[in-house]
C-alpha cells in the first residue's frame, strides 16, 4: 500500500464518487480497490486508514459496533480496529456520504495468492467463524472474498466492515458463492489434486468459477467429501440458471432459504474446511533446516553476523528474501517493527507460518510464498487493483542469504540487474554471496551451461560497492562464501 500525501494545514478532503474527482488531491490518497463496494470509499492521509459510508452502510456499522460477537472479535484481533470519526473534526466534507470511520492499519498488505494453504485454510475458518456470529446476532456477511482478509503477522484480519449488514428474512447467503470460488475452490485443487492454487488465483481476481473447478474433478473425486453439493451441484445450479435472465437470488429467498439453512451450510463448510490439507508434496528446500551445508559452528558464525547487523538500529520494516523456514526472520523481528519473510517455496513457507502460529514470542513475521523471478504484479483494474510487493511498503532491511546463486544461475537474472533492483529498494541489506567452489554453485551449474561470466566474488563485490556503502564483511565456510552488511548511499 503507497504511502499517502501529506495533507496540507487547514486543507479539506472529499470524494464525491467512487469515480469522481477528488477535490484536494494533494491531501488524501484513495485506494484503487474499494470500488467494488458502492457504498463505501477507502482512503489515506497522513499515514491513517478512513472509509466513508453511505447512509445504509452507515447505519448497519452503527448496528455492527455495538454487537456483541462484533466487540468479542475485534478484541481477539481478528476484526480491523475500526471507530468512528468526527468529519468536521478531521477536516472531512461528506458529500453524498453519511459517515467516516478510521481503520487501524495493517502493517503490511497481502493477497491470497501469496498465501501458504495453512493460511488460505485459516483465512477461511475465520470468515465462517465470522459468519455465525454475524447470524447470532441477526446479521450476515454479503461478501465473501479472501481479499477481506489480511495478516497481522500470523493472525488473520477480517477488513471489510461494510461487508456486515442485517439479515433479511428468507434471503440466502449471496456470498456462498464467493466463497467457494475464493476460498473452498483452491483449497480443494491443492487437497484433492495437489495442484498449487496460487496461479490459479493470481490468474482471475474472482476466483475459480465453479464450472472450472467441476471440469477437474474427476468421476472418482465426486466421491471426496464436499466435491458432490459444492462443486457438481454448484456448477449444475449455475448453468441453469446463467444467461436465462433468471433471478438465482429471488429463486432461493421463494424456497425458502433461511437463517437455519445457512446456519447449517456455514457448520459443514467449517467441517468441510477444518478436515483439508495439502496433498503429500515434498519441495526442495522444505527440509532447509536440516538439509542446508554449514556445520554447527560456520551457522552460527552466519547467525552473530546476521544479529550484530540487525542490532545497528531498530527498522520499521525489514524483509527477508529466501527466508526459506525463518531462522534469520526471526533474528531480524528481534530488531524490527515487522518483517515480511519470502520464498518461492510454498512448503517452507507453510513450515515458517505453522511454527509461528505456536510459537511463545511477539507475532511481528509475515510469511508469503513470493518467486522474487516472478513477484507478484500490479493487477486488476487498470493495474492499480492489486499492487506490485514493492508497492505496498518498501523495507529499511533486507536480509538476501544464500539467495544470489539462484537469482543469478537458476532463474538467470544478471548480477548487476539484482543488485541495481536491491539498492532502488533504498535498504540496508545484509547479503551472502555463495562461491563458484561451494557445492551448492556446483550443483547448479552441472546441467547448465557456464554462461554466467559475471557470477564472480570480485565482480559482485564491485557491484555492492557501487551500489551500497559496505560496513562490513565476513568469509564463511573457509572462504567459500562471504557475507556483508551494506547500507543505502
Amino acid at each position: 500500500m503507497n504511502e499517502p500525501r501529506p495533507l496540507q494545514k487547514g486543507a479539506t478532503v472529499a470524494i464525491e464518487s467512487l469515480s469522481g474527482v477528488d477535490t484536494t488531491p494533494q491531501a488524501i490518497e484513495r485506494e484503487p480497490g474499494s470500488y467494488r463496494d458502492r457504498n463505501g470509499a477507502v482512503f489515506y492521509r497522513d499515514g491513517r486508514v478512513f472509509r466513508y459510508l453511505s447512509a445504509q452502510a452507515f447505519a448497519n456499522w452503527r448496528l455492527l459496533e455495538v454487537a456483541p460477537f462484533f466487540q468479542a472479535f475485534k478484541r481477539e484481533g481478528h476484526v480491523v480496529d475500526t471507530w468512528t470519526v468526527d468529519p468536521g473534526a478531521e477536516g472531512l466534507e461528506l458529500g453524498r456520504w453519511a459517515g467516516v470511520v478510521e481503520h487501524a492499519r495493517i502493517p503490511f498488505i497481502s493477497y491470497p495468492y501469496e498465501w501458504s494453504f495453512g493460511m488460505l485454510k485459516d483465512a477461511a475458518l475465520l470468515h465462517l467463524e465470522l459468519m455465525r456470529g454475524a447470524l447470532s446476532a441477526d446479521m450476515i456477511l454479503k461478501d465473501s472474498s479472501a481479499y477481506n482478509v489480511q495478516w497481522n503477522g500470523v493472525r488473520p484480519v477480517f477488513i471489510d466492515i461494510p461487508s456486515f449488514e442485517p439479515l433479511n428474512k428468507g434471503e440466502p447467503w449471496v456470498g456462498y458463492r464467493q466463497f467457494c470460488e475464493l476460498f473452498l475452490y483452491p483449497l480443494m485443487l491443492q487437497a484433492y489434486k495437489g495442484v498449487d492454487f496460487r496461479p490459479w488465483l493470481r490468474g482471475r481476481v474472482d476466483g475459480i468459477p465453479a464450472e472450472e473447478m467441476r471440469a477437474l474433478m474427476s468421476s472418482r473425486d465426486l466421491l471426496r467429501p464436499g466435491v458432490l453439493l459444492h462443486v457438481a451441484a454448484q456448477a449444475a445450479l449455475q448453468k441453469r440458471y446463467s444467461g436465462g435472465g433468471q433471478n438465482m437470488r429471488g429463486a432461493l429467498a421463494d424456497a425458502g432459504f433461511g437463517k437455519a439453512l445457512i446456519e447449517r451450510n456455514v457448520e459443514k463448510l467449517s467441517r468441510l474446511v477444518g478436515r483439508l490439507e495439502p496433498a503429500n508434496t515434498k519441495t526442495t528446500w522444505a527440509d532447509y533446516d536440516r538439509t542446508h551445508s554449514y556445520d554447527d559452528a560456520e551457522l552460527n558464525k552466519k547467525i552473530d553476523f546476521v544479529r550484530r547487523s540487525a542490532a545497528t538500529r531498530h527498522w520499521r520494516l525489514a524483509w527477508d528474501l529466501g527466508c526459506n523456514t525463518g531462522t534469520f526472520s526471526r533474528i531480524a523481528a528481534e530488531h524490527s517493527d515487522y518483517v515480511v519473510a519470502m520464498d518461492g517455496d510454498w512448503m517452507a513457507i507453510e513450515h515458517l507460518y505453522r511454527r509461528e502460529k505456536g510459537a511463545d514470542r511477539a507475532k511481528n513475521i509475515l510469511p508469503l510464498v513470493v518467486n522474487l523471478a516472478d513477484a507478484s504484479p500490479s493487477q486488476g483494474w487498470r493495474c492499480a487493483e492489486r499492487k506490485a510487493i514493492t508497492e505496498r511498503g518498501r523495507p529499511e532491511l533486507t536480509l538476501c542469504l544464500a539467495l544470489v546463486h539462484h537469482i543469478v544461475i537458476s532463474a538467470n537474472i544478471p548480477l548487476a540487474d539484482f543488485i541495481s533492483w536491491l539498492a532502488g529498494l533504498g535498504t540496508s541489506l545484509v547479503i551472502e554471496f555463495v562461491g563458484r567452489d561451494d557445492e551448492m554453485v556446483k550443483t547448479l551449474l552441472a546441467n547448465k551451461d557456464d554462461q554466467y561470466d559475471d557470477y564472480h566474488p570480485d565482480v559482485f563485490r564491485a557491484l555492492l560497492s557501487a551500489h551500497f556503502d559496505i560496513q562490513a564483511e565476513e568469509p564463511l565456510k573457509g572462504g567459500k562464501r562471504h557475507i556483508y552488511f551494506a547500507t543505502a548511499k
